[in-house]
């Protein structure tokens, strides 16, 4: 309720004093518990989807790679779930597919897999030689770890340590648009 002789000023300080803690409080929570079940989501994805392994015969741009199973089947299109590395026609595209082409073509890997993105590939965490393939693209500065509705993504640590140590394209002196705003105003590569 507004009163005719109260400032907007005064008004603001007459809030009760226990509120904005309490508010504050609640963000923080609804913040951690969603980054626990998107945690919890990957995790168990992960524990209900069975590992598999392949070769990889073929890598597209820096997230996107094919992998022939070792069961044998047909090559699947994986999407490195949980990172989005620039595109092939966007500035340090080139280097980001050229880091993970020149890590995993020919090499087996070990792949957990979930659903489909938008674009019909297989989301999927990537191990090679016992490492984390999109941890260590965001730790090589290849890729960016995109957070969700105000949260960090699984691999922020990794990005915050490639922007602070000015790696790959986190060295760049302008910086570069993320790929999804790259999209949204230039389209697909």
């Amino acid at each position: 309720m507004t009163h005719p002789h109260v400032t907007p000023h005064a008004q603001a300080s007459c809030r009760p004093t226990g509120a904005y803690p309490l508010a504050r409080l609640r963000k923080w929570m609804r913040r951690w518990v969603s980054a626990g079940l998107i945690s919890l989501t990957l995790v168990a994805g992960s524990a209900l989807a069975r590992p598999w392994d392949g070769r990889v015969v073929h890598v597209s741009d820096g997230d996107t790679l094919w992998v022939q199973p070792d069961h044998g089947g047909e090559v699947r299109k994986l999407r490195l779930a949980a990172i989005d590395a620039p595109e092939r026609c966007q500035s340090w595209g080139w280097q980001a597919w050229q880091a993970l082409h020149t890590r995993l073509l020919g090499q087996h890997v070990r792949v957990m897999s979930g659903r489909l993105d938008t674009y019909g590939r297989l989301l999927a965490q990537v191990w090679h030689q016992g490492q984390d393939v999109g941890a260590w693209m965001v730790l090589q500065g290849h890729a960016w770890s995109p957070g969700y509705r105000g949260l960090p993504g699984p691999y922020d640590a990794q990005q915050r340590e490639a922007q602070w140590l000015r790696r790959g394209m986190f060295a760049h002196p302008l910086g570069l648009m993320p790929p999804r705003e790259f999209r949204r105003w230039h389209g697909g590569c």
